[in-house]
């Protein structure tokens, strides 16, 4: 696991220079980019979400685009559109920014729920179908959505099944009081996106994927996953609780984690650490639950202290 350790460790070392203060948040992305999942980054304005995935893309060397989504977006406008050729006498397909390697969807849930499912297909098969004709989108391939948890005027709500496509979901949060001294001070003169450079070949990120599968997971932590997918289920607060893909890529997420620690192996620990960015948003609250002040984030937290590593520790 020493290649995907020093993969990973050079491309955060790389974007500190431009996101500082946030080092446990960008290794769970570097954690989704091997795990070849998606994010979904909720936050306030001006925490540094698009930056974020600008550092990211340039650090990789692969290209980005950034969607902006409004009421007024079409589907087309995401996937591409047809244009009919007057030399060719045929149609020509023009592609949307879907087809690029990184795509920032900034506020995702302003778009239309026609539009963001326009973006279901290539986020769960990597592929487009405009016209009736399919067209395969290029590796790596990794969707960064972001949306304002404060401002809902306007909004359409993603859907469950929509949330359920996501790997993770995020937040980076405010800076603290140091970090943000320093950042005023990185700003006093050029950005430090201008001057940032391409430092690991993200093209390699498919191939770096497959070697995470070779990361051994004991059958107890394995078994614990379950028991915590399943106490989701369960649980008189929710509603929903999370699905398969859930705790498929709950398996994954800590694969991948441990790769990036350098193991071969994972821990309980990986577990706990993943799991509130992995299976939270995947749960669906009882609105009486909610207005009693209970949170997703909560109810898994109280889930996972209830849960033991061991079947025996039941006894």
């Amino acid at each position: 696991m020493k290649e995907i350790q020093e993969f990973s460790h050079t491309l955060l070392n790389n974007v500190e220079k431009v996101i500082i203060g946030k080092r446990p948040n960008l290794e769970m992305l570097v954690v989704s980019l091997l795990c070849e999942g998606h994010t979904l980054l909720e936050d306030v304005p001006g925490v540094g979400k698009t930056m974020l995935a600008r550092a990211f893309a340039v650090s990789l060397g692969i290209q980005f685009k950034r969607l902006q989504c409004t009421p007024d977006l079409l589907p087309n406008d995401v996937t591409g559109v047809s244009i009919f050729d007057q030399q060719k006498q045929g149609f020509t397909f023009v592609p949307g920014p879907v087809f690029s390697n990184i795509l920032l969807a900034d506020e995702i849930n302003r778009a239309t729920p026609r539009t963001q499912s326009a973006l279901l297909e290539a986020m769960g098969e990597r592929q487009v179908t405009v016209d009736g004709v399919t067209h395969e989108l290029e590796r790596p391939f990794f969707v960064l959505a972001t949306q304002n948890p404060v401002e809902y005027e306007g909004t359409f709500p993603l859907p469950e099944a929509q949330l359920d496509r996501f790997f993770m979901k995020l937040s980076l949060g405010y800076l603290d009081e140091a970090s943000e001294s320093q950042m005023l001070l990185n700003l006093g003169r050029d950005h430090p996106i201008d001057s940032l450079q391409q430092v690991v070949d993200g093209n390699d990120l498919p191939q770096l994927a497959r070697q995470v599968w070779d990361v051994h997971v004991d059958d107890t932590v394995r078994d614990y996953i379950v028991r915590l997918t399943f106490a989701t289920r369960r649980h008189k607060d929710l509603i929903l609780g999370a699905s398969p893909r859930g705790s498929h890529a709950l398996y994954r997420g800590i694969q991948a984690h441990a790769a990036v620690q350098g193991r071969d192996y994972t821990l309980p620990d990986d577990v706990k650490k993943l799991a509130p960015v992995i299976l939270s948003h995947r749960c669906l609250i009882h609105p009486e639950s909610a207005l009693r002040g209970h949170t997703n984030a909560g109810i898994l937290k109280e889930i996972m202290a209830d849960t033991p590593l061991d079947i025996g520790e039941l006894e």
